[in-house]
């Protein structure tokens, strides 16, 4: 999952540093007033979205069958530590009962 995120984060900045130099160079069109570095910051988040979507396929099935395997873990930890519950409820159960 560190992985696929450090990859993402650098396809943005990858495509920042692309966009700064084509909007200061005057290729691409400036911001309005001081909108520059909002301009410059969605316009880089515009372009890397399909890129990281089309080159990090692999990688982002790799950190979702991690995520799948983590959850899968946690639900049945859960089901184990309720089933430990059910089982001290009944011994209480049936030790008041035996009581009674």
């Amino acid at each position: 999952m560190l992985r696929y995120t450090l990859m993402r984060l650098g396809i943005l900045v990858g495509c920042l540093v692309v966009v700064w130099g084509l909007v200061y160079s005057g290729i691409a069109p400036r911001g309005l007033g001081d909108s520059n570095g909002m301009w410059i910051i969605l316009l880089s988040l515009l372009i890397s979205a399909p890129i990281s979507f089309v080159v990090l396929r692999k990688e982002r099935d790799r950190a979702s069958i991690q995520i799948v395997e983590r959850v899968d873990r946690v639900k049945s930890n859960l089901e184990a530590n309720r089933s430990q519950e059910d089982d001290v409820v009944d011994e209480v159960s049936r030790a008041h009962g035996q009581t009674s």
